[in-house]
């Protein structure tokens, strides 16, 4: 049996995490026992009588912000509830367009470690700031952009890892040569029929030749690569992780 890999969420939406992570390959990985979820509502964790996790921020400016004293309860509770599950405690993440931007090899990074991941799901403006200098969290980002919140790169950033950990696809191997693994572009993927439109399938990749395959593979990748991105001609920015 392989190592279960626990995978924890605080949000005021788990419900919507939930539903992903209960589909596709997430759900199968979770029905295989590879993967185990644990959602927090934020909500439970809100003070007063309305359950309230935000308010203004101080030194004024729009929106409001999320209260440390739930957040920091959220934290404890599903920390403690993790403990146990892995070698070490779990890795806090916060998604955050401040953060340091998240790639492939984090992803396999975070896969292939044995302790859990939690994520905090940020709203409106951002989290207290006192939150991440009394924890160890990381922030990670998606891209250079501005969501509502912080469940969709949160679910993002857990297909990636799941998928790379080990026995959730048929085929591990499968991974190695897609797109960003080994920093380059996955090749062009050719099924029946052989003509479509007018367009035929290469005709090397008919050959049996395999050794001519893999160089055409190869060859059309790098083209692609450099004309889309030539900013990966080199290894992601290394960052600690």
């Amino acid at each position: 049996m392989e190592h279960c890999r626990h995978i924890g969420v605080i949000s005021l939406f788990p419900d919507m995490l939930r539903t992903i992570f209960e589909t596709s390959i997430l759900g199968r990985a979770e029905s295989k026992g590879l993967v185990r979820f644990h959602y927090w509502n934020l909500r439970d964790f809100g003070t007063g009588s309305y359950h309230s996790v935000d308010d203004y921020p101080f030194g004024g400016g729009g929106g409001m912000i999320m209260k440390p004293e739930p957040i920091s309860e959220a934290l404890d509770r599903s920390m403690n509830d993790l403990a146990g599950h892995g070698k070490i405690g779990p890795r806090l993440i916060y998604p955050s367009p401040q953060g340091r931007v998240f790639h492939q090899k984090i992803a396999r990074t975070w896969a292939d470690e044995e302790r859990p991941l939690l994520f905090l799901c940020g709203h409106y403006e951002g989290i207290d700031q006192r939150i991440l200098d009394c924890y160890a969290i990381e922030e990670w980002s998606m891209g250079d952009y501005v969501l509502s919140g912080g469940e969709l790169p949160c679910a993002s950033m857990v297909d990636a890892v799941v998928r790379l950990v080990p026995g959730v696809l048929s085929n591990d191997s499968a991974t190695m040569n897609e797109t960003f693994e080994n920093s380059r572009f996955d090749y062009p993927q050719y099924t029946r029929p052989r003509v479509f439109r007018g367009h035929e399938v290469p005709p090397v990749l008919l050959s049996g030749d395999h050794e001519a395959i893999r160089r055409y593979r190869e060859d059309v990748s790098r083209r692609k690569q450099q004309s889309v991105r030539p900013d990966l001609s080199g290894n992601p920015t290394e960052v600690s992780c």
